[in-house]
């Protein structure tokens, strides 16, 4: 699905979900009413619910919370009822044209199919939406305010003008995105999502649920400083912020699911904050950015790094920071380049820092 011709930006590449079917997914009337980033948010729930055998009950529905992330929202939706009315001139909207740009259209629609009745909502904080909608369901899930949760997000930002806006942001790499290398360029768009589910340990022992991890803390920060320029010392908050919350030492942490944009000014800066709160351990530390497979699919991005964190937990496989071409000194870490690396380890983070300066961070254990 080509959504803009290549000539109309000045970046060709993106991280598309080029098998998607939306037929196999959903009949016609109802793709009608979902916008792209909705139709991806309910598939990864229903396959996370698939995985989980979740028998829902009218009690486990009751007590169960939705909390997604995402930054934009039905963008392809709004961006083409825009083009009807400036473009093509058409004075009548589709009375779907709000709901289906709302961006809690994701959350309502996985509730709706599921028959969720409990907490169900949408958080929006740019890059670090799904870190902060996680964190939010396990601190539900903690206090006990649910019994179950769904979380995580998803993004579909390839429209026209969409594309365009990041053009003008001028971080988009014009070949593809190398994090922490030293001839990074920037960051590649991506979309999709991915959707947690969530339970308390002995729950999900009790019915012999199948466990990839455990979040154990979260943390989150505001820079207060700048727009779009990254602080160290915000990224630094978030992270021990986590570690707090999770009562654990850094010296235990062995590998970080790095934000690692890709950009000039991210990957130094989260180098800076990594080695603030770590000290002389980050030497030990492995670190990798996924967004070098997967892109960076902006609210998605957290919930896509979340799953990773965890199969890399359960699978003992560092994921590796791919289309590295050499180091940068500014970002003098063990990056994992190019190939994926066995390794027993029992603690990690995920970092997610988005524009506006908010970050979120997650402390996953096996």
């Amino acid at each position: 699905m080509e959504l803009v011709a290549p000539a109309t930006v000045r970046f060709p590449n993106a991280a598309e979900a080029r098998d998607y079917r939306v037929a196999e997914y959903f009949d016609e009337k109802e793709v009608v009413l979902l916008d792209r980033f909705a139709q991806f948010a309910a598939v990864a729930a229903r396959e996370a619910v698939l995985d989980a055998q979740i028998e829902w009950t009218p009690g486990l529905r009751d007590r169960t919370a939705i909390v997604t992330g995402s930054s934009t929202g039905g963008q392809t939706s709004e961006d083409e009822s825009f083009r009807d009315y400036y473009e093509r001139k058409q004075t009548r909207f589709s009375p779907f044209a709000i709901p289906k740009a709302m961006s809690n259209a994701g959350a309502s629609r996985i509730s709706f199919e599921h028959g969720v009745t409990g907490p169900v909502y949408t958080v929006s904080t740019a890059c670090s939406s799904a870190n902060h909608a996680i964190g939010q369901a396990f601190w539900m899930i903690r206090n006990g305010a649910t019994e179950l949760a769904l979380a995580g997000g998803s993004e579909a930002p390839f429209s026209p003008g969409m594309l365009k806006a990041w053009e003008g942001m001028r971080v988009v790499s014009p070949d593809t995105c190398r994090p922490f290398s030293r001839d990074r360029k920037g960051l590649i768009l991506g979309e999709g999502a991915g959707m947690l589910v969530l339970e308390p340990l002995d729950c999900a022992l009790a019915r012999g649920a199948r466990i990839y991890g455990e979040i154990a803390g979260f943390g989150m920060s505001s820079d207060a400083h700048h727009l779009t320029q990254p602080l160290a010392e915000g990224a630094a908050r978030a992270m021990r912020a986590a570690l707090v919350d999770a009562n654990v030492k850094p010296e235990a942490i062995g590998y970080i699911n790095a934000h690692g944009t890709g950009t000039l000014a991210n990957d130094p800066t989260e180098t800076e904050a990594i080695r603030a709160v770590f000290g002389d351990h980050t030497s030990k530390l492995m670190v990798s950015s996924t967004k070098s497979m997967h892109g960076h699919a902006l609210g998605a991005a957290g919930a896509l790094e979340a799953a990773a964190t965890l199969l890399a937990l359960s699978h003992n496989l560092i994921p590796p920071t791919a289309n590295f071409l050499g180091p940068d000194p500014a970002c003098d870490l063990d990056v994992v380049p190019n190939v994926a690396r066995a390794a027993e380890f029992e603690w990690a983070l995920s970092n997610s820092f988005a524009f506006g300066g908010l970050n979120a961070v997650l402390a996953f254990r096996r």
